[in-house]
């Protein structure tokens, strides 16, 4: 995808199996998880665009999480501080060929980056 495009939504979830069976009911997401993702079982829309992760609920991810794809997750940090947001979460390694961040901007609102190629299966 290229570079500003939503890639990914994270969905917090207190109960995987709970939330596996009522979002593959009521949208007919297709839910699995992948190889070496065990605990973090992946949607994917209809549109075989469309995906996301259903993660665990914590007390710092209580909402839906938008990932937008960028080419340099330290270059758009670099830019959410310099235009009043901040960081929530420095730039950390997903798999050997990906990584992802954190962000609020100036509303508080978390917005995730995400950075290289992930092969899941």
């Amino acid at each position: 995808m290229p570079h500003g495009d939503i890639t990914h939504i994270d969905i917090p979830v207190s109960d995987l199996e709970a939330a596996k069976s009522f979002y593959s009911g009521l949208f007919g997401w297709q839910i699995s998880a992948p190889p070496g993702f065990e605990d973090y079982p992946m949607w994917q829309a209809p549109n075989q665009v469309s995906g996301g992760g259903l993660a665990p609920r914590s007390e710092g991810f209580t909402q839906p999480r938008s990932y937008v794809e960028v080419d340099s997750i330290e270059e758009i940090l670099a830019k959410v501080t310099e235009s009043g947001g901040s960081v929530i979460m420095e730039k950390s390694p997903i798999t050997d060929t990906s990584w992802w961040a954190i962000f609020a901007d100036p509303d508080g609102n978390h917005v995730g980056l995400y950075e290289g190629t992930t092969e899941v299966g």
